[in-house]
């Protein structure tokens, strides 16, 4: 096994060599500009980690990685032209830089490259990962539906929020272990098992990103703070809010929710301040704890060394425990 700084390298070197030179310019130069931007990488490395894991060659996994790696950042592409997001880990959003055609056109194109990745391998792996990374596509695509959906509902509920998280969120993070898994050849449990630790990291993950959006630092984050309160999104912190607060205080942040002020610092500062007094922060910080217990539990179901599944709580603690 390698350390998680180790995959990560040889992801980019090999993320490197991808880069894509072509014509037209206007097409792949923003893709190599998002692929370019960094970010923590983690999805990939969680592939190859997890062939490691399953005694199969790690650099065999490189497609896979890299092919939900180019989905992941193509799903951002998307998700930041409907969110008329102007950051992106720090740097100007695709539609930003280029415009909205430019940022449709090359997000579709990326789209295409993730799975030209997969022809790269035998035809009953190909055929495993094409399956998966198709049904995992579609989920992300609803997740996303919903999370459009709640922007004008003022009646959405938790479990509906989790399942949008899930779907927008943690189906991917399952299917990039479960890629890794499926080219280590590793058995339908196991593979059903590391898939299911993946999706409830994914769960907490996506809830630590909702309370780093309120409460991150912007140094640090690499997105706008308070994006969330200002696109007036329905996040566990907001749901949360309102389980636990008065009438009077539930009505004034459905009008702060459904107000959309040219300066919004005052707007984002008054929803903070309901999300500290109502204990709904405190709530979203032990959900987080919650999933990420989940996803440990589920490790002892797979038939790998006490050593890995130590590797795997270490990496998933570390990963709750990010300040961006």
């Amino acid at each position: 096994m390698l350390s998680i700084e180790k995959y990560q390298n040889e992801f980019i070197d090999y993320l490197k060599a991808y880069s894509i030179e072509k014509e037209p310019k206007n097409l792949y130069e923003p893709i190599d500009y998002i692929l370019s931007l960094g970010g923590k990488r983690l999805r990939p490395v969680l592939t190859l980690m997890t062939t490691d894991i399953f005694n199969g060659n790690y650099k065999k996994a490189l497609d896979a990685a890299l092919s939900i790696e180019v989905f992941h950042n193509f799903s951002l592409v998307h998700d930041d032209i409907m969110d008329d997001a102007p950051l992106r880990r720090g740097q100007q959003t695709v539609h930003e830089k280029w415009d909205v055609n430019t940022g449709i056109l090359s997000g579709d194109a990326m789209l295409i490259m993730a799975y030209q990745l997969f022809e790269n391998y035998k035809p009953k792996i190909f055929r495993a990962l094409a399956e998966l990374f198709s049904k995992t596509a579609l989920e992300v695509c609803e997740g996303q539906q919903y999370d459009v959906d709640f922007e004008t509902r003022n009646n959405v509920t938790i479990p509906e929020y989790l399942k949008m998280i899930e779907y927008k969120t943690a189906v991917l993070v399952g299917a990039a272990m479960k890629m890794g898994a499926i080219v280590a050849d590793a058995s339908d449990e196991d593979q059903h098992h590391i898939y299911e630790f993946g999706r409830n990291l994914g769960i907490a993950f996506q809830l630590q990103d909702d309370y780093l959006d309120a409460f991150g630092d912007p140094k640090t984050f690499g997105k706008q703070v308070g994006g969330d309160i200002i696109e007036n999104k329905k996040t566990y912190l907001y749901l949360k809010a309102l389980e636990f607060s008065t009438q009077e205080t539930n009505a004034k942040l459905e009008a702060l929710f459904s107000s959309n002020p040219e300066d919004p610092s005052a707007k984002v500062e008054e929803a903070k301040a309901i999300f500290l007094d109502s204990g709904a922060a405190d709530s979203t910080k032990q959900a987080i704890e919650v999933y990420t217990a989940k996803a440990f539990l589920g490790l002892e179901s797979l038939d790998i060394s006490e050593e890995k599944k130590t590797l795997l709580k270490v990496f998933g603690t570390k990963l709750m425990n990010r300040t961006v």
